[in-house]
Parts: C-alpha cells; sequence; structure tokens
C-alpha cells in the first residue's frame, strides 16, 4: 500500500480518542502527510443501515454517503476528492441496540480492500482497546476480557483508564519503539484469539477474528480485548514495525 503519491482517507468513528489515536500513529511513522483524517461521528450500525439498506452495497458510493452525513461543509469538500485508498476505523460495540452477527459479518466480509470499496479495522470491544495496558509490553495483555455486562454497563472505558499505565493516553506509546511493541503484542493476541499459527502471515484474517469474537460472545458472554486499527500500520508498510528501522 505504501505509495508516496497515495491519498489515503481515514474515516474514523468519533472525534476525540479515534481520532488522536490515528493522527499520533501516522504521526510517528512519518506518514501523515499522505493521509486525511475525518470523524464520521456515529457508529458502524448506523453506516450499515446507509450502505445495505438496498440489499446491494457495492451500487452505494460510500464518499457520497460520508458526504450526505457531514454537516460540516468544509469537511464536506473532503468527499469530492480522490483518494487512493479508503479506511474505516470503527468499533464493534457488541452491546450497542442495533448490534447483530449478521450485519458486522457483512461489513467485515465486504469492506476488505482499501483501494477499492475500503478497508474496515474493527476494534474489540472499542478504539480503547489500544490503551488498555499496565505496562509496555504488558505480560498480562493476552488474557485481558471485556464482559458484555461491563460494556452494558458502560464501565470499560473507566476500566482502561483505571488499568492504563499512565492514566493518562496522551503519555502512552509516545515513541516509535513503544507503539511497535503495542502493535506486535495485538497481533500476536490475534493469533491467539482465532487459535492459529501465523505460518508466515502477519496478520489473520479479519473475517477469522470477527468469527471468533462473535463465538466468545455467544459461548462466554465475553469477548477478547483488541485494537486492530493499529494493524493499518503494518498493512500499509511491514516494515515500520521491524525493530531494526
Amino acid at each position: 500500500m505504501a505509495d508516496a503519491k497515495s491519498k489515503i482517507l481515514v474515516i474514523v468513528e468519533g472525534q476525540k480518542t479515534d481520532y488522536k489515536l490515528m493522527e499520533h500513529l501516522l504521526d510517528v511513522y512519518g506518514i501523515s502527510a499522505s493521509h486525511e483524517i475525518v470523524s464520521y461521528n456515529t457508529n458502524i450500525y448506523t453506516l450499515y443501515n446507509e450502505m445495505f439498506r438496498d440489499g446491494d452495497p457495492s451500487s452505494v458510493d460510500l464518499l457520497q454517503i460520508l458526504k450526505e452525513h457531514e454537516k460540516d461543509p468544509q469537511k464536506k469538500e473532503l468527499f469530492n476528492q480522490r483518494y487512493s485508498d479508503v479506511l474505516l476505523i470503527f468499533d464493534l460495540d457488541p452491546q450497542d441496540p442495533q448490534f447483530s452477527e449478521e450485519k458486522i459479518i457483512d461489513m467485515v466480509e465486504f469492506f476488505v480492500e482499501s483501494s477499492d470499496m475500503g478497508k474496515l479495522y474493527l476494534n474489540y470491544p472499542m478504539v480503547e482497546a489500544f490503551y488498555h495496558m499496565k505496562s509496555i509490553p504488558d505480560s498480562d495483555y493476552p488474557s485481558y476480557t471485556v464482559s458484555m455486562d461491563e460494556l452494558r454497563r458502560k464501565e470499560y472505558k473507566t476500566r482502561v483508564n483505571r488499568e492504563n499505565r499512565n492514566h493518562d493516553y496522551s503519555k502512552f506509546a509516545v515513541d516509535r519503539s513503544e507503539c511497535n511493541t503495542v502493535i506486535s503484542q495485538n497481533i500476536e493476541k490475534s493469533w491467539l484469539v482465532i487459535g492459529k499459527t501465523a505460518h508466515g502471515e502477519l496478520l489473520p484474517n479479519a473475517s477469522d477474528l470477527l468469527r471468533a469474537q462473535l463465538q466468545q460472545i455467544k459461548d462466554q458472554q465475553q469477548l477478547s480485548v483488541l485494537c486492530t486499527c493499529a494493524f493499518y500500520i503494518p498493512d500499509y508498510n511491514p516494515k515500520l514495525i521491524d525493530s531494526d528501522n
């Protein structure tokens, strides 16, 4: 995906944590100049309703939908531009009233190519998972889960704030070395979640990961804490998370 001439649109769910995290990662890895980050300001299930309402999402213009949704005239103009790639950064949020397995599977299996329909990076349960480490590295991170009751009570963000290394997101993963460690731990955990070995592949299949998480919700009423939006960095260029670079 790495191309100095690329212009890449990054659609994030919210204006705060999601936006700041992607802005930070792009800056740390020196690729922010080729990316435009825009907040969608609502969740993935609203996007699903707009994309799949007629049954054929391939006939829908994603940028036009985003433009119609945007209230800021200046931001609207961003959707008139041409982009080589489109990324969608959203949360699973399984506690949302609109959540359904069918909807989220449809989304993950449709948004698979950034240079075509767009590529979806789904955080489990939400973007705050990136900050859910008491240290960098955190030897306990592979075991961290969140229960559905915790999500329904809206307690997960408070828990992350309490268990975060610095209790301050702006002081977490401040440089490339720390970001490399956080990303690598999430990659390692993602393979554990699906119960497979990498066998030469860097990242697991997003659909396999989703289905494993959905099964965990069904069987145990919990899911594994995992931040996949950070997977965009090795997707863009695997050498970026090489400790030798």
